[in-house]
């Protein structure tokens, strides 16, 4: 038995694309994105409060990463694991934890835009600081794509696998923040992997998305409101 606890647009779809990949057959609970995950019966199988959380043949998995390793030498050693004598085997460790580096400025930048409910919670300047570290990683897969290997479609000279999922799904989240635009071997790597069967069934409906918005621009510095809102903050500050 298999049963994947997930939310949409976070991080454990990058799990849900593994499993698609992957041809398995498994449960999907799905939570909306709020304090549901609080839950003491949630917190029993995951005391982080967070998801991907996993439910895989009498064993639970709670991080994103190790979801990934597990799923990947399991289940397809020869396809999106690369085994320890593997040439490849250090770039795909780099690499599928590098998802995580591209994630944690995602989730700020979720948090300023989405996640907090009063404008004057939110920072421009985080949000102009976290969209630039952002850039800095697409700088990095940019530079990786470029790299004049012979068939260099993927990640990995050996070709495509989990490392292209984690980074992937990264990416989507990430590009609501910083555009991919700029970036020619990056993009084609994107729309490459995005065009998979596996990704697409791991989209949410329209009507459940985290991200309203395809782009959310960083605001700018010292806007008008800004007074009005330091103000208002002020006065609830008590």
């Amino acid at each position: 038995m298999i049963r994947l606890h997930h939310c949409h647009e976070t991080r454990s779809m990058r799990t849900l694309w593994m499993l698609n990949e992957l041809g398995l057959e498994y449960e999907l609970k799905t939570y909306p994105f709020d304090r549901t995950l609080r839950a003491p019966q949630y917190l029993s199988l995951n005391p982080s409060g967070r998801v991907p959380t996993l439910e895989i043949n009498g064993e639970v998995i709670w991080e994103s990463g190790a979801i990934t390793e597990f799923l990947a030498e399991n289940h397809s050693p020869d396809r999106l694991w690369r085994r320890p004598d593997d040439p490849d085997r250090a770039d795909w460790l780099t690499w599928l934890h590098f998802a995580e580096t591209i994630s944690q400025h995602t989730a700020a930048l979720t948090q300023q835009h989405v996640v907090l409910y009063e404008d004057w919670m939110r920072s421009p300047t985080i949000m102009k600081i976290e969209a630039r570290r952002l850039e800095k990683c697409f700088d990095a897969i940019e530079g990786r794509l470029s790299t004049p290997v012979e068939n260099r479609d993927y990640l990995l000279t050996s070709g495509f696998s989990a490392a292209d999922i984690s980074v992937g799904q990264a990416v989507y989240m990430g590009r609501h923040f910083a555009r991919i635009e700029p970036y020619p071997e990056l993009c084609k790597w994107y729309e490459r992997i995005t065009d998979r069967p596996s990704f697409q069934a791991s989209l949410p409906p329209d009507d459940a998305r985290l991200y309203e918005q395809e782009f959310y621009e960083p605001w700018p510095e010292n806007r008008p409101d800004d007074a009005e809102s330091a103000g208002a903050a002020t006065g609830r500050a008590g």
